[in-house]
């Protein structure tokens, strides 16, 4: 079993930075390919990248390409969201999730067998 949890949220105007950490417990982290999701409000969780277990896949909701990037270091068991060029429409909660089921992650929910609490990320245009 692995504990997550988020840090890193806030509110930034439209254009800036923000980098949301995802750290988690136990020692077979390497095990688990990782993924961020959002929530906003009234809607569902949507998938916004994933990392395979070394680090050395990766895959991005189409919006978020080339604004957003996933990374992982395995010796400190955390997973890092650098989130740049944000807007508006990224204003949601922001949650790490742990997938033991595939290597290299989805974008399913489903697939995920352990979530942390979510993190706030507010962009203000």
């Amino acid at each position: 079993q692995v504990q997550l949890v988020e840090s890193g949220g806030g509110l930034v105007q439209a254009g800036g930075s923000l980098r949301l950490s995802c750290a988690a417990s136990g020692r077979t982290f390497s095990s688990y390919a990782m993924g961020w999701f959002r929530q906003a409000p009234g809607k569902e969780h949507e998938f916004v990248a994933a990392i395979s277990r070394s680090g050395g896949s990766t895959g991005y909701l189409d919006s978020v390409k080339g604004r957003f990037t996933i990374s992982r270091d395995n010796a400190k068991n955390t997973v890092y969201l650098q989130m740049n060029s944000l807007k508006p429409e990224d204003t949601a909660v922001y949650y790490c999730a742990a997938n033991s089921k595939t290597y290299y992650g989805g974008s399913s929910p489903r697939e995920y067998d352990y979530w942390g609490q979510g993190t706030q990320v507010t962009v203000s245009s």
